[in-house]
């Protein structure tokens, strides 16, 4: 179906932060398969632990223990807040795990009134019917029948709205530490800390969307974990494979307690291969050092992002994120500076609020990270000097 607005441009290999063209082209990586590719392309570790789980077994079902997912799911819980893990196929699934487990969790404890979740416009939580609904974007929703009932969406960073959104049906409040999707905006920690305020004074369940933010993209391996905000249920997927297709929804036993054998499954989730994935991801994650390596890399991006932007106001507004999860606000099309980008031969890509963001691999090197520096500066200059040759054809009119 016609459904993705693709470019003219093939790959046939990657090698680390780069992309290798059919044509034999190299780029630049810097979207990472929209923040899957955490560790790069053809990470030696990842593909040797995929290869030796392929010679064998790929699936066998949740009808039997599978000792894979088990240990991905103790690593997770020991390197978070949860003490249980969901493990689905993607980061709209883990979302719909985590809908229903804080719905689940009300109706476990006697009030099943309460399913309704506050959300926060400009959110983005993924594909299904349900998710579209908690996002609440009218241009993903326009044409799928009527909305699913249960969201109640309010100005982002409007705490007064929070509150006044709460009330007897309200199961859950539901975030992205960061928004991706809507424009890489970063949440104040206050603003986390006092909405976990008002779940604890309502028995609400605070639910983190960290599909996006998760797995070390802020610098650390969840973002809550930076913000120094602890929810009840946080979703994952994304870069927790390291580019292989899996997601996970991680919750506080008292959070999952009514999701019991039946209320929940999947046919394809936690089989060896996918999870033979999660582990060797985390096995590079979380060796000595690997997070220091990306605190200290975003640093650097972000001071020489701000250089750029210093010498080029007509077309950067502003340098927004965390970590490796950096937005430009572009004050010009988004979509312009992205092709820019492009010609040069760095892969970006845009969000909403008019932003470019950057996404490369946790693994670039500073070498690396300086060579995407330069390709932002000279596609900065090619579109300056458009804009002087359009300035200078208009005062000639």
């Amino acid at each position: 179906m016609p459904t993705f607005a693709r470019v003219h441009l093939a790959f046939e290999r990657g090698e680390g932060v780069w992309l290798i063209a059919t044509d034999g082209e190299r780029y630049l990586d810097f979207a990472s398969g929209l923040a899957v590719n955490a560790l790069g392309h053809a990470h030696p570790h990842l593909v040797a632990a995929l290869t030796e789980q392929a010679q064998k077994l790929w699936h066998v079902s949740n009808l039997y223990e599978i000792p894979e997912d088990e240990r991905a799911a103790q690593r997770l819980c020991e390197a978070s807040f949860a003490d249980v893990v969901f493990f689905c196929n993607s980061g709209a699934e883990a979302m719909e795990c985590a809908i229903k487990t804080a719905r689940k969790y009300q109706s476990a404890n006697g009030r099943s009134e309460r399913y309704r979740i506050v959300t926060f416009e400009g959110a983005f939580h993924g594909r299904t019917l349900a998710t579209l609904a908690a996002g609440g974007q009218k241009k993903y929703l326009d044409g799928f029948g009527p909305v699913v009932d249960g969201f109640d969406q309010v100005a982002f960073g409007d705490l007064d709205a929070a509150k006044r959104a709460i009330g007897s049906e309200t199961a859950a409040i539901m975030i992205e530490p960061i928004m991706g999707e809507g424009g890489v905006r970063v949440v104040e920690p206050s603003f986390l800390r006092a909405l976990r305020e008002l779940c604890d004074h309502d028995d609400l369940m605070l639910v983190f969307d960290e599909v996006q933010t998760g797995m070390g993209r802020t610098g650390d391996l969840f973002a809550y974990q930076r913000a120094g905000v602890t929810p009840d249920i946080m979703s994952l997927a994304k870069a927790l494979g390291g580019g292989f297709p899996v997601g996970a929804c991680l919750a506080t036993n008292a959070a999952a307690k009514g999701m019991t054998a039946g209320t929940h499954g999947s046919t394809f989730a936690g089989n060896p291969l996918a999870m033979s994935a999660v582990n060797a991801t985390l096995d590079v994650m979380l060796a000595p050092g690997f997070f220091d390596h990306v605190k200290r890399i975003g640093l650097l991006l972000k001071q020489r992002l701000a250089e750029i932007k210093d010498r080029y106001p007509s077309l950067i507004a502003e340098v927004r994120g965390e970590g490796l999860l950096v937005g430009l606000r572009a004050a010009i099309p988004a979509g312009e500076l992205v092709d820019a980008l492009r010609a040069e031969k760095m892969l970006t890509v845009a969000a909403g609020d008019n932003v470019v963001r950057l996404l490369p691999p946790l693994i670039v090197s500073e070498p690396e990270m300086a060579e995407g520096i330069a390709r932002l500066d000279r596609a900065c200059a090619a579109l300056a000097s458009t804009q002087i040759k359009s300035r200078k054809q208009e005062a000639v009119r």
